[in-house]
């Protein structure tokens, strides 16, 4: 029976190429759309963790709550001392303290005087130590565009695209405008050593990097640090393993009546990132979901018009003495070889422009110029294990579904009629 339907699908391509290459057509954008969605959020979760949030991140409780604000007052004092039990008793995970600042960058003219101004966002990290993880976490030196690593104190780093927007050269210097820890104002000089563009738009706007001990001068941070942030040796987040890690620094150290107390938190728990996860896992199965329902509509509608053509094949063998059951089954199993060899090529196609996109990527930065999603402008797709079978047994599920709906009206058909229909 099996070589009989086989022939029966190679001999008359009107009954296999047109399902064939709908279901294939299916199959890839299901494929690739799985693939560009884990790409993207890939691609979120690495870069909002090595640019923001860290695996895990301490903060103080206070600072915790006005965390959007950045508020340095509230900031961990003696961080020199947490960052060094972290190390001895997370020797696992990469830490490495952080400060983040905003204000105003002040460009002086030949006389001293102001020429222009613009807002900045500031990035205090460890430049300089010899086992610093920022070069690697940044990617700093793949990132310069203009002049050199920072070298000595007091150099910074600027984001190309701010740098020439405010006419600024190697080896300029600027000045920042902010408050300090305790709410005075702060100015502090710095001298411009290079330029980064980093792909991101909230990175590559107005961002200036400097060294965390020259942040701490300029804004009277004296050991302190808004952040302390941890990694995983490997690099990969995984959220029962930095819950661990969280629940046992917090049992140390966090105070219910103490907001001033250290609290660390894993990064799903952070600016509502889990959220963001849990949306785009609902979003794989809704893609899946609507990828299915819409397959069976069509294949039930194709099933319906080739079996209104293949009419009076199915009354010739019912009037043969073929039973119902037998010729249901039949066009079932038919639909089982369809969804087969479409999910096959649909998915072969699915996979190949999955990894071309994978290393090219589509650029995106035009259409988001305001994003503050810490995102890459060009979004790749990523192909994972699940993406070698994630279309294919819907695939085959849509065929199979279609092909019984429509053979439904087999049972409906009236031996007696046959004769009739038959014009014999």
């Amino acid at each position: 029976m099996i070589t009989f339907i086989l022939k029966g699908l190679i001999r008359d391509r009107s009954r296999s190429l047109f399902p064939v290459l709908m279901v294939s057509a299916g199959v890839f954008l299901t494929v690739f759309l799985y693939c560009f969605m884990e790409g993207a959020m890939g691609d979120l979760i690495s870069s909002t963790a090595k640019f923001d949030t860290g695996h895990v991140k301490v903060m103080t409780q206070a600072y915790r709550e006005l965390s959007d604000q950045v508020p340095n007052d509230l900031a961990i004092m003696e961080a020199n001392e947490l960052l060094m039990w972290l190390k001895e008793n997370e020797k696992e995970m990469i830490w490495t303290q952080r400060i983040r600042f905003g204000g105003l960058l002040d460009v002086p003219d030949e006389r001293g005087e102001t020429l222009v101004q613009a807002p900045v966002v500031g990035l205090g990290i460890d430049l300089f130590s010899e086992d610093t993880p920022e070069k690697d976490l940044f990617n700093i030196e793949r990132a310069m565009v203009r002049g050199s690593y920072p070298k000595q104190p007091n150099e910074i780093l600027l984001s190309d695209e701010f740098a020439q927007k405010m006419n600024l050269h190697i080896g300029s210097t600027v000045t920042l405008i902010s408050s300090t820890m305790y709410g005075s104002m702060a100015t502090y000089n710095f001298k411009v050593a290079g330029t980064v563009y980093f792909g991101m738009i909230p990175m590559d706007r107005g961002t200036i990097i400097a060294d965390i001990r020259d942040v701490q001068n300029a804004l009277d941070m004296v050991d302190s640090a808004g952040e302390i942030v941890g990694y995983t040796s490997d690099m990969l987040y995984s959220d029962t393993r930095m819950g661990n890690v969280a629940r046992r620094f917090n049992e140390v150290f966090t105070k219910s009546d103490d907001e001033f107390s250290p609290v660390m938190v894993p990064l799903g728990q952070q600016s509502n990132f889990e959220e963001y996860l849990n949306y785009a896992e609902a979003m794989g199965a809704v893609i899946v979901g609507i990828f299915v329902l819409a397959m069976s509509i069509v294949l039930w509608n194709s099933g319906l018009m080739n079996g209104l053509r293949r009419y009076g094949e199915i009354g010739v063998r019912l009037a043969m003495g073929e039973s119902k059951g037998r010729l249901y089954r039949s066009m079932i199993f038919e639909s089982c070889f369809i969804g087969i060899a479409g999910s096959i090529l649909g998915t072969a196609l699915g996979l190949a422009v999955s990894y071309y996109m994978q290393y090219t990527g589509i650029d995106f930065g035009d259409m988001m110029p305001k994003s503050s999603m810490l995102i890459s402008n060009v979004i790749r797709a990523q192909v994972t294990p699940a993406s070698y079978f994630i279309g294919f047994f819907p695939g085959v599920f849509a065929s199979v579904t279609g092909a019984m709906f429509a053979g439904i009206g087999i049972y409906k058909r009236q031996t007696a009629q046959l004769i009739k229909e038959l014009e014999v």
